[in-house]
């Protein structure tokens, strides 16, 4: 898988021989000869995926939900080593539920909610994500991305739809050939070119794809730098996210720490701008700090290293994510910080943005607009979190005399004036509300007592079915459709909206309906339990009301009263078709 910092990096020789601990069990897989080169065949692939990655992954098995096959091909002959990306948002838990990937994720990983900051030796911050019975997923959970990776690998290994091409790798992009793209690759045998209706970039932040179409990346790049260690730690301590700013243990420094699983810990701690890297990453002086900080906060179990790297922030993008028949995606679009755990979460949004809105493409049924929605979009979330990462990176890593010098009094002044610790907030990842997007319909948002409004995601409610499949949350309603959802009190449609949902379910769009309501009598396939009347409180619903709601569990639309035609016009513009197209 693509890895930027190497676990074993020769042009780091206090690394070359020094014997690591192994917390996970790597298999390397086989070169294989590909039929381009095997025979000569020339056929011509849905979707290539450049990047086995989590994000290259992710797309794949979404795809492969819609029956859409994509070859990945990956430069690699192995997961990715070490932690690197190891905390996991809960809306990445929630695509990660939609593509059928979640239930390892959750008995592997370390939910938690609490955060804590120090200066020096005292507490300073004490945070807690929001959280309640009614979420299907907890806020966040910790697992190193090796096992992430494998995670969705054997999904994907279980697909047909899927093919992945190890120890292949991508060496040039003609984004211009003909109705498609050529991909060069080179491979242990041999070079060869593949053919294929679309291309996807997610080949992370050095993306091969993005330097051979000559685009560059904007935005900032951080002089500070990270070093970062996984180690075994016999420790009862609970996950959750540690900070501390000049601690005792490493004066001068900013020291994180997060507990992943078996026992593994992640350890980042601040370099100076002295530290040479041959320096810095020597095993016996990393050893040294983290012993001295492990001390510092009374943790005497016994302890192992198993991984070194070195990690340098960037706040960048490119301007658009659709170039063509090229879409961009993860690290290949848009290195983020990795302060409030953007990085690999937004790499998964972005998957899951544009896997339906590719299916429906590839089908004929979503065009130019849908797709160029995506980028629309995904830019717009990275501008929103790289403006939170950047308050993040200043404060994490300073830039400047003047920003540390300012840093330590805000520090300082929080012990004496706890209302300042907003200040040093980690503004941990939350889900992104496309609040411009072009595939929203206006809102009238007084006619709701709140709810998620058009552009935001749905609301996560425990649900139950009257009758048919058993579905526990109304975010498992939507399945890969656009969904209408009718709350009401008495379990009935209005005698002209069900024929004409039912219309637009024989449609070639993929669109379905339910009712949701508190009546005891409602005993159909498409009606869930609303009890207590806690979704529709949620939802903002006075009486009744409809939602429209994206593949992507986004809402397109919502209406107390609508029409048919304002439901036929917010699918067509939900869709990303032209006001007189058919839907």
């Amino acid at each position: 898988m693509p890895n930027d910092n190497h676990r074993l990096d020769p042009a780091v020789p206090a690394l070359e021989n020094h014997a690591f601990f192994e917390y996970f069990d790597y298999q390397h897989q086989p070169f294989r000869m590909p039929p381009e080169l095997a025979s000569g065949e020339k056929s011509r692939h849905p979707v290539c995926i450049a990047g086995g990655g989590p994000v290259g992954l992710a797309v794949a098995l979404d795809l492969a939900g819609y029956g859409i096959r994509s070859v990945v091909i990956e430069d690699g002959d192995t997961l990715s080593y070490g932690s690197r990306a190891g905390c996991i948002s809960r809306r990445s838990l929630d695509i990660f539920d939609r593509i059928g990937v979640a239930r390892p994720f959750m008995e592997k990983g370390l939910p938690w909610t609490m955060g804590f900051s120090y200066y020096r030796d005292a507490e300073v911050l004490r945070f807690s994500m929001p959280d309640d019975d009614r979420q299907k997923f907890p806020p966040m959970i910790n697992l190193p991305q090796n096992f992430m990776e494998q995670y969705l690998f054997d999904a994907v290994s279980k697909c047909d739809l899927i093919e992945v091409r190890w120890q292949q790798k991508v060496t040039g992009v003609d984004a211009g050939a003909g109705e498609g793209v050529a991909v060069d690759i080179s491979t242990p045998s041999g070079a060869y070119r593949l053919h294929a209706d679309w291309l996807i970039a997610a080949d992370g932040a050095r993306s091969t794809v993005r330097k051979s179409m000559g685009l560059k990346l904007h935005g900032e790049s951080y002089q500070g730098r990270y070093l970062i260690a996984d180690i075994r730690l016999d420790s009862k301590r609970p996950a959750g996210r540690l900070a501390w700013f000049d601690p005792p243990s490493n004066p001068g420094s900013t020291i994180l720490m997060h507990k992943l699983t078996d026992e593994i810990w992640r350890f980042d701690y601040q370099l100076q701008p002295e530290d040479g890297e041959e320096e810095a990453t020597d095993p016996e002086r990393v050893s040294a700090r983290i012993a001295a900080h492990l001390k510092m906060i009374g943790e005497t179990g016994s302890w192992e290293l198993s991984w070194i790297s070195i990690y340098k922030a960037n706040a960048l993008t490119l301007e658009h994510y659709r170039h063509g028949r090229v879409l961009f995606a993860g690290d290949a679009a848009h290195p983020i910080p990795i302060f409030g755990v953007r990085g690999l979460n937004s790499g998964i949004d972005d998957a899951h943005n544009l896997a339906w809105k590719l299916a429906l493409a590839i089908r004929g049924i979503g065009g130019d607009r849908l797709l160029d929605s995506f980028s629309i979009e995904r830019t717009g979330a990275t501008a929103e979190n790289l403006r939170n990462a950047k308050k993040s990176t200043v404060f994490m890593s300073p830039p400047s005399p003047a920003y540390t010098l300012m840093r330590s009094a805000v520090l300082s002044l929080v012990i004496s004036h706890p209302w300042l610790n907003t200040l040093i907030n980690p503004r941990q990842s939350a889900a992104i509300h496309y609040q411009d997007s072009p595939l929203s319909s206006r809102d009238a948002p007084l006619d709701f007592d709140g709810g998620p409004r058009p552009g935001e995601p749905m609301a996560q409610i425990p649900i139950r079915a009257a009758k048919g499949p058993g579905v526990e949350f109304l975010t498992e309603a939507v399945g890969r459709h656009f969904l209408a959802i009718w709350f009401c009190a008495d379990g009935k449609l209005p005698a002209d909206l069900q024929p004409a949902l039912e219309r637009l379910q024989q449609k070639d769009l993929p669109f379905r309906y339910c009712v949701v309501t508190p009546a005891a009598a409602a005993n159909h396939p498409w009606v869930l339990a609303d009890e207590g009347g806690i979704a529709a409180s949620a939802y903002g619903i006075r009486g009744s009301g409809l939602y429209l709601v994206r593949p992507d569990g986004y809402v397109a639309a919502r209406w107390i009263a609508p029409t048919l035609n304002d439901i036929d016009a917010a699918l067509r513009r939900a869709a990303g078709k032209e006001p007189g197209d058919e839907i």
